[in-house]
């Protein structure tokens, strides 16, 4: 067995288990790995029943963590109560949504409605439907934490990824919405928007990604963040190019217009506080840092 380092505080909040939507390979498996290092167990969902099980067997032996496969469409509109009865006997701290990865860039036009409506239902009602079963599981309990997987893409729209683009923008913002909702609740809500990334599916695309990161960066540093703010963006270089294109800092701009919502519907409204997602480096939460 491999050397297991868990981090109570971090397993204390955020545990016993991880569900991790999107699990089997990529930004994903490398989420399971380090949620493993961290003394999580971990239900592992994607659609391949080969690689799911492949993986959740190597993290069991490795760290000791107990693990469950579960085949399961992401795309489906009964995704939620699929997962939930497949977790109905796991008490689970943290869902980490990873699914909707850009497969190709190509034009609005040349793409097929039903390829249009696949992307959507991946990227949004997948994590809408998800988020709102496991975040009331969550709020019942008091602690734990949603970690929806964004990209760079969604800071403007682009050709040949407009859909794509447009549906990464609607996981930022419902992140976001969730951080300042959930917050108070205990609940710890973050949008990940990763850069190019080294993964299965993108390298199997036709672009160039020689300078792409690696999957391990992308969730440790999520992962580290988790509890500090509302958005994470890895890597020092993106951070730079994200701010530069969006740089109103966006604690304030949330609090702002919930603030704003608030008073237009005559409903209370609390500040919370947070870590902008330009920091020069990931954050250790001080909700999960070691005393």
């Amino acid at each position: 067995m491999g050397e297991r380092k868990p981090e109570p505080a971090f397993a204390e909040r955020y545990g016993p288990w991880a569900v991790i939507a999107g699990g089997s390979d990529g930004i994903g498996a490398a989420f399971a790995r380090d949620l493993a290092r961290r003394g999580l167990d971990l239900a592992l969902v994607a659609r391949r029943r080969q690689p799911l099980e492949m993986l959740a067997t190597a993290l069991a032996e490795e760290f000791g963590v107990k693990t469950r496969a579960i085949t399961a469409d992401l795309s489906a509109s009964d995704v939620a109560e699929t997962l939930g009865r497949e977790t109905a006997d796991l008490d689970v701290g943290l869902l980490v949504y990873n699914a909707g990865s850009n497969r190709a860039a190509r034009e609005f036009l040349d793409l097929s409605t039903d390829e249009l409506l696949f992307q959507l239902h991946l990227s949004c009602r997948g994590p809408l439907l998800l988020a709102h079963h496991y975040a009331a599981r969550l709020r019942a309990r008091g602690r734990g934490g949603l970690v929806l997987m964004s990209s760079m893409a969604c800071l403007a729209g682009s050709h040949y990824q407009s859909v794509y683009a447009a549906a990464k923008a609607f996981d930022t913002i419902l992140a976001e919405g969730l951080w300042h909702e959930l917050s108070p609740a205990g609940v710890d809500v973050l949008a990940v928007l990763a850069g190019a990334t080294r993964t299965e599916t993108v390298l199997a695309s036709s672009g160039k990604f020689e300078d792409a990161m690696d999957p391990s960066e992308v969730a440790v540093g999520a992962l580290d963040h988790l509890g500090c703010g509302p958005s994470f963006v890895p890597g020092d270089i993106n951070r730079a190019a994200t701010r530069g294109l969006w740089p109103a800092p966006r604690v304030p701009v949330i609090n702002a217009m919930s603030r704003a919502c608030g008073e237009l519907f005559d409903l209370p409204h609390t500040p919370v506080d947070g870590i902008e997602f330009h920091e020069s480096a990931p954050r250790v939460s001080p909700r999960t840092r070691a005393s």
